[in-house]
C-alpha cells in the first residue's frame, strides 16, 4: 500500500492506493494533518512508502513525523519520472504538472494526451505518443478571474461562479459570468482544437477543482476526473521502487 500526500497551500489531500486502486482520500487543512494521518494509519497498517507532493510547505515536523513511519519520496526536479521531460527548464516545472503528466503516461501510453487542469490556474501539459513531454501553456483560473475583475476595477462586484444558461448577460451580473466562463470555455475549447489539428488521435483530460463544472460547457469530448494528479504521485511512487 503507498500513501500519497498532496500539499497545497492552505489543503492538504492525503491518498491511499493498494495495486494501482484508490482506497480512500481526505483533505484537512494543515492544522489537522496529524489527526488525519493517524486515522489513516490505525486503518491501513499496510502502508510502507509514502510520497509527498508540495507546492505549498510543508513542515518540518511534518516531515519528520512522516520520515519516523514511512519510507517517503519527497518529488522533485530529480525524481525519476516515467517519460521523457523536454521543457526548456525543467527546474521550473512545478510537481503538480509534473504528477499529470506521469498518470497521462501510464494510463494513456503510446498516445497524445492533451492534460488541463482547471484550478488556481488553468494549466494545458501535453505527452506525445512517444512519452515526450513538450510543455504547454499557463492562464488564470476560473475564480482568478472573477477576482482580477473585481480588484483591478472600482465599481465590479466580486462574484461566485454559478450556471450559466446563455452567452449574452443582459445585466452587469450577467455580463460577469458570461466573461468569466464562456471566456475559459472559449479559451479551452481553443486549446483543444489547436492540439488536434496538429496531434491525431489526440486524448483530452480535463481535472482539478473547477473541472466539473465546465466539463458539460466544453463542446469537446472529454475525460474529467478529480483524481488524475494522485493516480499520477502513485504511478511515480511505483516508478520509483525499482
Amino acid at each position: 500500500m503507498n500513501l500519497i500526500i498532496d500539499v497545497g497551500n492552505t489543503l492538504i489531500k492525503l491518498a491511499v492506493f493498494k495495486n494501482g486502486e484508490l482506497q480512500i482520500k481526505k483533505t484537512t487543512i494543515k492544522g489537522d494533518f496529524f489527526e488525519t494521518l493517524s486515522e489513516i494509519k490505525n486503518k491501513y497498517s499496510q502502508i510502507e512508502k509514502c510520497i509527498i507532493s508540495s507546492v505549498g510547505k510543508i513542515s518540518e515536523a511534518h516531515l519528520t513525523k512522516l520520515k519516523n513511519i514511512y519510507s517517503v519520496l519527497v518529488l522533485s526536479h530529480s525524481t525519476s519520472i516515467p517519460f521523457n521531460n523536454e521543457y526548456a527548464t525543467p527546474g521550473t516545472l512545478g510537481v503538480d504538472r509534473i504528477a499529470l503528466i506521469s498518470a497521462a503516461a501510464v494510463e494513456y501510453p503510446n498516445k497524445n494526451v492533451l492534460v488541463i487542469d482547471a484550478g488556481t490556474c488553468i494549466t494545458y501539459d501535453f505527452l506525445s505518443e512517444d512519452n515526450n513531454y513538450k510543455g504547454g501553456a499557463i492562464s488564470p483560473g476560473l475564480q482568478m478571474r472573477y477576482k482580477a475583475m473585481h480588484t483591478f476595477t472600482e465599481k465590479l462586484p466580486l462574484l461566485e461562479a454559478e450556471p450559466i444558461g446563455k452567452y449574452i448577460g443582459s445585466s452587469t451580473i450577467g455580463s460577469l459570468h458570461s466573461g468569466a466562463i464562456n471566456g475559459i470555455c472559449y479559451e479551452i475549447d481553443g486549446f483543444i482544437a489547436a492540439y488536434a489539428t496538429d496531434f491525431k488521435n489526440l486524448t483530452v483530460i480535463l481535472t482539478g477543482g473547477d473541472a466539473h463544472f465546465l466539463r458539460d460547457r466544453l463542446k469537446n469530448d472529454i475525460f474529467a476526473t478529480s483524481n488524475f494528479l494522485l493516480q499520477g504521485l502513485n504511478h511515480i511512487l511505483e516508478h520509483n521502487k525499482h
